[in-house]
């Protein structure tokens, strides 16, 4: 049977509150990311957080043929539960990684669903030729496409941003160069703003569009993503060869 789980939430001291994680289905024991993991991407410097950050639970399935068909395809179900917060002035958002290349040399990409609430997702290139802010609420799907880092931001004061995502399980994530500058190329701050990070040295132009726009990938990756895992579907193996999908990414 399968039933609604819930998820404390604890941050301030001893401020908890529970949500239902937007999962019908077994899960895991969640991973927590510290807020002392993400200090050090932060817009001030001096900012003193504890606490939790966010929490990630990884590798889930709905069922023994889904895990193994999964598995077989070398591809990974997660969901990540992001409470809103201040952080000196910058929303909540996560560390920030690119991903490396597969055996063909193209970078490998990964799939956002956002299940409850609005996300911000900060594409970047790794040159920073291309930078972009991609805005998504509750049934968008957005694609990472290769070669761009990311970070996802909960860009709300009061509502948790909960989110899908499908990825490649061949790989680790790289997240040296956000540790090594301090964060993604712009901080978005409370005020809407977003602010230049002066560790880069580029200076490029921000570009803003929305996952309603991405209209390749909603005629080839509708939400619910969970569906494609239960109907087998084949396009999900551009998460390990997106060499074979250009028309996703352009």
């Amino acid at each position: 049977m399968q039933e609604t789980m819930t998820l404390t939430l604890s941050y301030r001291g001893k401020e908890e509150y529970s949500v239902p994680v937007s999962w019908k289905g077994p899960l895991s024991d969640c991973s927590v990311r510290d807020m002392r993991e993400i200090a050090g991407v932060l817009a001030d410097p001096d900012c003193f957080v504890t606490g939790p950050a966010y929490y990630m639970y990884r590798d889930i399935t709905r069922s023994d043929a889904d895990r193994q068909w999964l598995q077989a395809q070398k591809i990974r179900y997660d969901i990540t539960v992001i409470p809103p917060r201040n952080l000196s002035g910058e929303f909540i958002k996560t560390k920030g990684h690119y991903h490396p290349k597969n055996p063909a040399g193209t970078g490998y990409p990964e799939i956002y669903e956002v299940l409850e609430g609005e996300a911000h997702y900060l594409l970047q290139k790794r040159d920073c030729s291309g930078v972009v802010m991609v805005t998504a609420t509750a049934g968008d799907v957005v694609v990472v496409p290769p070669g761009y880092g990311h970070i996802t931001i909960n860009p709300s004061k009061t509502s948790v941003l909960q989110m899908a995502n499908l990825v490649s399980s061949v790989f680790q994530s790289e997240y040296q160069e956000y540790e090594n500058l301090r964060g993604a190329i712009f901080y978005e701050m409370t005020n809407r703003t977003c602010k230049k990070n002066p560790l880069y040295p580029q200076n490029p132009a921000l570009t803003f569009t929305s996952a309603d726009r991405m209209t390749a990938v909603k005629e080839m990756i509708p939400a619910p993503l969970y569906t494609l895992v239960e109907q087998r579907a084949p396009v999900l193996g551009f998460l390990n060869h997106p060499e074979d999908y250009p028309h996703l990414f352009s």
